[in-house]
């Protein structure tokens, strides 16, 4: 009997402390996110993991389905950051999801410091990378006939960068060895806490300067491109516009001379027409080197305003963190802004890849293969043949004259 009674207590006990231990976890464990806010988020990097992972695709396509458009170390740098990009897409935007969407539970704290490992990846890789292609752009601008950055040292650099962007990875779960955190998450809403010591934030201490020193060099490098466009245009249009003024007064002269010497008529209309030929394609070309030169100017401030639009949100945000410590409203507001960094995944493609016109060429004849595929039916003795113009090739006098001027800058061209 008293056997039964000590087994009736025990098992009385461990019920007891069974509803204690499930009471207090329901009051230190709850759930992370609202409803709307797990809903939003997830519609919103759903929508960039389709996006951003199905057109870097496409550029690597193309790159790889041609051969002469990898001919160029600006090429590799920007194949690289594509490769990067999805990277990002399969590995990082998931893991967030599983963040915002995963309840709270034991292995939350192991998640949360995978999660920031992710992060600092994704967010000092594409730093580096942004870096590489201002630079890179820099030198084929400034430097056309003797650039610094060759193909052997653009390998060597892409390696470093890759080589400091896997060890970046690992901080987080050095700093979680270094600290005694008994089951506090590391940024993340639904744990027992925060860790508030900064030995656990050596990963955001990392980041902040690296977003400001890529600003600061995109800032110098693109200034100084449009400095050198503007010099360039400015002295080849001098050089330009001079031969056709002096051939303008050749028909003057010629008509004088004619008078004198009695020269046949047709010589003085001949020279007046070569000269008005002359002088419309001195103008043709200076319209177009001004049309290249505003877009070379617009694409800058998109790319820079891009970045910052993007990256900045977060960079703030982690400052606000290392300053005042971890919260759940920062915590929140952070994985909003690490979402609209994750858009520069779809937006690198748009103003690195298809703005170079061999990839659209690249891309419209494979358009055009696949259209003209599809509409053309087999000739037979009762069958017809549907012909589609816009899939035939046309060159408009617009293209013809883009591509008479493309030589002589060619090398800022290819920079933007």
């Amino acid at each position: 009997v008293y056997g039964v009674m000590v087994m009736e207590m025990s098992q009385g006990s461990d019920a007891q402390d069974f509803i204690r231990d499930d009471h207090l976890s329901g009051v230190t464990w709850h759930m992370p996110y609202s409803l709307g806010f797990q809903v939003s988020l997830t519609a919103f990097l759903m929508l960039e993991l389709v996006l951003g992972f199905s057109s870097n695709l496409t550029v690597l396509v193309l790159y790889c389905s041609q051969s002469n458009l990898v001919d160029s170390v600006s090429n590799m740098v920007t194949v690289n950051l594509h490769v990067l990009d999805i990277a990002v897409c399969l590995l990082c935007v998931p893991l967030t999801l599983v963040v915002v969407l995963l309840p709270p539970g034991p292995n939350l704290a192991l998640l949360c410091c995978f999660h920031e490992a992710c992060v600092t990846f994704a967010s000092i890789a594409t730093a580096i990378n942004i870096l590489v292609i201002s630079l890179d752009r820099y030198d084929i601008s400034v430097r056309p006939a003797n650039r610094l950055l060759t193909t052997r040292r653009a390998a060597l650099l892409l390696t470093a960068v890759w080589i400091t962007s896997v060890a970046v990875f690992f901080m987080p779960f050095l700093e979680v060895q270094w600290s005694a955190w008994r089951n506090r998450t590391l940024l993340c809403v639904g744990g027992q806490g925060y860790y508030t010591g900064l030995g656990m934030y050596y990963h955001l201490i990392l980041q902040v300067p690296i977003f400001f020193v890529t600003v600061v060099v995109m800032l110098f490098t693109y200034s100084r491109i449009l400095r050198a466009l503007n010099i360039r245009i400015g002295s080849h249009m001098r050089k330009t516009t001079s031969p056709p003024a002096q051939s303008s007064a050749a028909p003057l002269i010629a008509s004088e001379a004619g008078a004198a010497t009695a020269l046949p008529t047709t010589m003085g209309v001949q020279a007046s027409v070569s000269a008005i030929i002359a002088l419309r394609r001195a103008v043709r070309r200076h319209r177009d080197r001004r049309e290249r030169q505003k877009r070379v100017f617009k694409m800058s401030l998109i790319i820079i305003t891009t970045f910052l639009c993007c990256w900045a949100p977060l960079s703030v945000t982690n400052i606000l963190i290392l300053s005042i410590g971890p919260s759940d409203v920062l915590v929140s507001l952070r994985l909003w802004f690490l979402a609209l960094a994750y858009g520069t995944t779809v937006s690198h493609p748009l103003l690195y890849a298809f703005t170079r016109q061999k990839l659209r060429r690249a891309l419209r004849a494979k358009v055009k293969k696949r259209v003209v595929s599809l509409l053309q039916v087999d000739p037979s003795p009762g069958g017809t043949v549907i012909h589609n113009s816009w899939v035939e090739t046309r060159k408009t006098s617009r293209q013809v004259r883009l591509e008479a001027s493309e030589g002589t800058d060619r090398h800022l061209a290819e920079a933007l």
